[in-house]
């Protein structure tokens, strides 16, 4: 009997003992300390520090003066190239793009409204003289200017432009709307008025190595290539000129002109 109870009071000792050092195991475990990761640890900020910063907008500027420092390397390139005066290709783009805020350049990168015509790259359908037009759509904006740059030269309407100095950006403006860029009649007006306005002339004596104090101002002259329909009573309307100035200054007797013939005009 002694050793029956024993036996029983050592398996109940073993087994309270066993139990405490389950229940320690247990505590340890739940009050495992854990691993603090630092936010501003040097290495992780490194990586994460991999965007481009943006040329920021000047706010305190107008919105054509930021277009107007934003293409104007651009413009004074495609001047150096093709001899295409950089305020006129600025004033364009401010005009046709609305400062680079219009539908088309915002996104189709189309600052000049270019029509397909028989382009074969992407496309943007847009309301224009007609209801759904095609027109040309960009990968970056620097491509429109070189398509205007083309467009220009290309088109041999345009070719008494480059008889111009080029210097000379109201004759160009004249001559773009006189060779049908544009059907506003105001056209060359708006042109003029955003390149006086703004000092456009800069970025072309930039180019020409000459200095804008010494321009003048007071005579500019202008070519017009005679289309269908024209007479010289329209074209000295057109132009603020009279008849009677346009025979003199081409050498015309009569009034007889010919689809095709260039004619000069000298404006105040």
């Amino acid at each position: 009997m002694k050793r029956i109870l024993i036996l029983l009071f050592i398996s109940v000792f073993v087994f309270s003992c066993g139990s405490k050092k389950n229940v320690v195991t247990k505590k340890n475990k739940r009050n495992k300390p854990t691993q603090v990761v630092k936010k501003n640890d040097p290495i992780e900020d490194k990586d994460e520090v991999k965007e481009v910063v943006a040329v920021p907008i000047n706010t305190s500027l107008s919105t054509t003066q930021n277009y107007i420092n934003t293409y104007k390397t651009v413009a004074q390139k495609e001047m150096t190239l093709y001899n295409i005066p950089a305020s006129i290709t600025l004033a364009q783009g401010i005009l046709e793009s609305s400062s680079g805020k219009g539908r088309l350049s915002v996104e189709a990168n189309n600052h000049f409204g270019i029509k397909c015509h028989t382009w074969t790259g992407a496309k943007i359908y847009h309301d224009d003289d007609a209801k759904g037009e095609c027109f040309r759509k960009y990968n970056n904006a620097k491509y429109s200017f070189r398509d205007h740059s083309l467009f220009l030269t290309s088109r041999k309407r345009y070719a008494g432009l480059f008889d111009l100095k080029i210097s000379n950006y109201k004759g160009w403006a004249r001559g773009l709307r006189a060779a049908g860029y544009a059907t506003d009649r105001k056209y060359p007006q708006k042109l003029i008025s955003l390149i006086e306005r703004y000092q456009l002339y800069r970025y072309d004596d930039e180019v020409l190595g000459v200095n804008s104090s010494a321009r003048n101002f007071s005579e500019d002259e202008v070519t017009h290539i005679v289309a269908k329909g024209d007479t010289l009573y329209s074209i000295s309307r057109l132009h603020n000129v009279s008849v009677e100035e346009l025979q003199a200054q081409n050498d015309i007797d009569g009034t007889n002109i010919s689809i095709g013939q260039i004619l000069k005009i000298k404006t105040e």
